[in-house]
């Protein structure tokens, strides 16, 4: 499978990258600067651009089987309209160049899934993360909207834990406390979700 990664060079990113290389995918990672990629570089085929423009993911897009974005403002919790930007740059790249499968990291929180959270997540969302939550809700209610085969992806609070493959995935949770999921098994499920059937057309909210 060709897939075209966004967001390559973050800790979710890596991790996606990996697991497809080690399955034989071809993979295209979409990155601001090729260095960043340190050692997977020799193993993918890099490509420079901004992931909010149409233009330069239109050219990096083409010929792909799917699109696999875990894009995230790192540390920051100002979103500076990252995700709304790039979510029109997506879609209607991948309109241009006949690209239907996208799947997309989102955050747990965000949109519906807000009335879905423990007390203790709603005062983290509704607090520190609210701009960035915004961002991403205008983000996601665009893909869904779009007409791609999409997968938007809800993961709890994200940790660099290893991947354990027992985590549990499904349109719903329930929430207690603030739970967690390590991003390398996020990085499973969204390479999993876009290999397959399943998840297309469907939100999935996971966690450990």
């Amino acid at each position: 499978m060709k897939l075209l990664i966004l967001g390559a060079t973050g800790p979710t990113g890596r991790h996606v990258i990996d697991l497809a290389v080690r399955s034989g995918d071809s993979v295209t990672a979409f990155v601001r600067n090729q260095a960043a990629l340190g050692d997977l570089a020799e193993r993918v085929t890099p490509v420079t651009g901004d992931a909010t423009s149409h233009r330069d993911l239109a050219a990096a897009a083409a010929g792909h089987d799917a699109l696999v974005s875990a894009l995230a403002r790192g540390n920051s919790v100002r979103a500076d309209g990252l995700f709304t930007r790039a979510s029109a740059a997506v879609i209607g790249a991948a309109g241009e160049v006949g690209v239907s499968r996208l799947v997309w990291l989102s955050s747990f929180g965000v949109g519906d899934t807000f009335h879905w959270s423990s007390t203790t997540q709603k005062l983290i969302y509704s607090t520190l993360l609210r701009s960035i939550y915004a961002d991403k809700e205008i983000a996601d209610e665009s893909i869904r909207s779009s007409g791609l085969d999409w997968t938007v992806v809800y993961p709890t609070r994200l940790t660099h834990g290893p991947a354990m493959g027992t985590y549990r995935a499904d349109g719903r949770l329930p929430m207690k406390g603030n739970p967690t999921i390590s991003r390398a098994d996020v990085a499973a499920f969204m390479h999993q979700a876009a290999h397959g059937s399943e998840w297309i057309n469907r939100a999935a909210v996971i966690s450990d």
